[in-house]
């Protein structure tokens, strides 16, 4: 089950917007100034899933190139520890990409591009593990450079963004939306004693993120995740922060007490479950839109609703319309 970081990073880049401008300063200068990034899409997590079936953490995104219809596919890894064999681990990841690619495509057909992203943040410090596949080989690399095999062996070098060597100051001019930005600096502020100590310094991040065009919502999102992360002492520093962008009663509607806001979600997501139990009794076949429709639904009138009709329902319509 993925964890807060996981969640709030789907969420920062669910917008395609957001999306691009994060992904446009983490990849290599060159290569952002070649790709047409109006084309940007996020691909389904099923394609994930079915091509590596490893991590649900992954993302992947499609994009085409200026000058031709080349595509190339962006693969972002979230990783909160450094993970020593990463390097081997991409190239499977990228080598089942290619192979999902074929079976979907005509032969003949150029395959995408597949470049791979790390974009790490940890409390230990900053990313150790190596970046290219051969320097776990245990090979001498200069000799074989030198001799000419290092061609022959097995390559590949990710890009890494390490958010534990670059500067708050740095993050916090990005060109990029200011959800983008906070969400990098609060990222940078991997433990949690730290987070506490220089969250009252976001201030300013915090206040343009409430006055973009979707500011309130974003805001919640940003709440939720310190909520998720974060302990009581976070709890009472976003009290403050927010204090210093809007009125007490929309501090208090935002910063429910975590108690509140854990069970309400947990009715929420065990109703969902039973009405998903009770189709599949009733022997009414959910498809996926479906069921994420019915798994992610935050209103507990409409699964009660839906779970009332569930009871005596013929067909998946009868439950799930207007």
């Amino acid at each position: 089950m993925s964890g807060p970081h996981d969640r709030f990073i789907r969420y920062v880049l669910e917008h395609p917007e957001r999306a691009a401008a994060l992904l446009h300063t983490l990849l290599p200068p060159g290569f952002a100034a070649r790709v047409d990034w109006s084309t940007l899409r996020s691909q389904s997590p099923t394609i994930v899933d079915t091509a590596i079936r490893e991590s649900r953490s992954d993302l992947l995104f499609s994009v085409r190139l200026r000058g031709g219809s080349r595509r190339a596919l962006i693969l972002l890894e979230h990783q909160s520890r450094v993970e020593g064999r990463m390097a081997v681990r991409m190239r499977q990841y990228v080598s089942r990409l290619l192979d999902w690619w074929e079976r979907q495509h005509r032969r003949g057909s150029a395959p995408p591009l597949i470049v791979p992203v790390v974009l790490y943040h940890g409390p230990r410090g900053p990313w150790t593990a190596p970046l290219r596949v051969e320097e776990l080989l245990k090979v001498p690399l200069k000799e074989a450079r030198r001799e000419g095999w290092l061609k022959h062996l097995l390559r590949l070098e990710y890009v890494l963004y390490d958010l534990m060597t670059r500067s708050e100051r740095e993050l916090k001019t990005l060109a990029c939306p200011p959800l983008v930005r906070l969400a990098l600096v609060l990222l940078r502020l991997a433990s949690t004693r730290e987070l506490n100590r220089r969250l009252m310094q976001q201030v300013d991040l915090f206040r343009e993120v409430h006055a973009s065009p979707a500011g309130e919502q974003e805001l919640e999102a940003v709440v939720y995740y310190l909520r998720e992360r974060g302990t009581r002492a976070t709890g009472k520093v976003t009290r403050q922060v927010l204090a210093c962008l809007m009125r007490e009663q929309r501090v208090e509607e935002l910063m429910w007490t975590e108690g509140q806001r854990l069970r309400a979600e947990g009715r929420r997501e065990e109703l969902a479950e039973v009405v998903l139990r009770l189709l599949t009794l009733r022997g009414l076949r959910v498809d996926k839109q479906s069921r994420q429709r019915i798994l992610k639904c935050r209103s507990m009138a409409t699964l009660n609703r839906w779970f009332e009709r569930a009871l005596r329902a013929n067909s998946l319509s009868d439950v799930l319309e207007a």
